[in-house]
């Protein structure tokens, strides 16, 4: 995993970050207001404690896989197709650990602070739980016992947290045929609103075939309201990330829907 990520990390970082600049210009030359300057110094503030819990937790994570791989009875190789099998498998694991994430309160109180944005931007894609780290790997036991190479696991997650900061844009219109098959601007747009309609749609990582499976796909059909159905929760990034979890232990905890 270091060799794959190691040497690119800093021009894939900047290659986001040029893409943010770039629509920061869209948004103020087409009068989109979609973004907002202290919710953006929130977005990052949060990305950054984001990036260090996972330096912090690392060890923690390869132990888990670890463990339960060598429980596992077989081992698949390390073949193309392994990686393409390990992938779709990774891509379901997490639609489940997402669709989790918003009807038990225990998970919302992670994974709320991502839906706290009340703006649709690339910034707001990394607005996740600093400890989120620390239940993730436990959704994907099921794949290592099944044989899967720990690393294309990983990997796969990788690649599907890093196709999912495209989708938080509003500068992409609807794809056409591609819609209701992978996850797009348009069906995240969906998954990241507070209408009723659009309410625990969309879970769907890079495939949306699973939300058209399980019955909770719906497209994009009236204007998005960003953010939770209780409005906004301010711009400090420890209180977006530790209110959650404060709200679950209090009993005040409330699940979007």
């Amino acid at each position: 995993m270091k060799n794959i990520t190691g040497p690119y990390k800093l021009w894939i970082l900047i290659f986001l970050l040029l893409l943010i600049v770039a629509e920061i210009a869209w948004s103020w030359r087409n009068d989109k207001k979609s973004y907002e300057v202290k919710e953006t110094l929130s977005n990052l503030a949060v990305l950054a404690g984001f990036q260090l819990s996972k330096i912090i937790f690392a060890g923690y994570q390869l132990i888990i896989l670890g463990f339960f791989n060598a429980l596992a009875p077989f081992s698949l190789p390390h073949t193309g197709w392994v990686f393409i099998l390990t992938f779709i498998v990774t891509d379901f694991i997490y639609y489940w650990f997402h669709r989790v994430s918003h009807i038990w309160k225990p998970l919302w109180a992670f994974h709320m602070v991502h839906h706290s944005a009340m703006h649709m931007n690339l910034t707001a894609a990394y607005r996740l739980n600093w400890l989120s780290v620390l239940i993730s790997p436990l959704f994907f036991i099921p794949a290592v016992l099944l044989g899967m190479p720990v690393d294309y696991i990983i990997i796969s997650y990788v690649i599907n947290l890093l196709y999912q900061f495209f989708l938080h844009t509003e500068v992409v219109d609807k794809l056409g045929v591609l819609e209701g098959i992978i996850d797009t601007p348009s069906a995240h747009r969906v998954h990241h609103g507070s209408n009723p309609l659009y309410i625990d749609k969309n879970f769907g990582g890079v495939l949306i075939i699973w939300d058209k499976l399980f019955k909770t796909y719906q497209p994009e059909t009236e204007k998005v309201n960003y953010g939770l159905t209780t409005g906004s929760m301010g711009y400090n990034p420890f209180k977006l990330v530790f209110k959650g979890f404060a709200d679950l232990f209090t009993g005040k905890i409330k699940l979007k829907n």
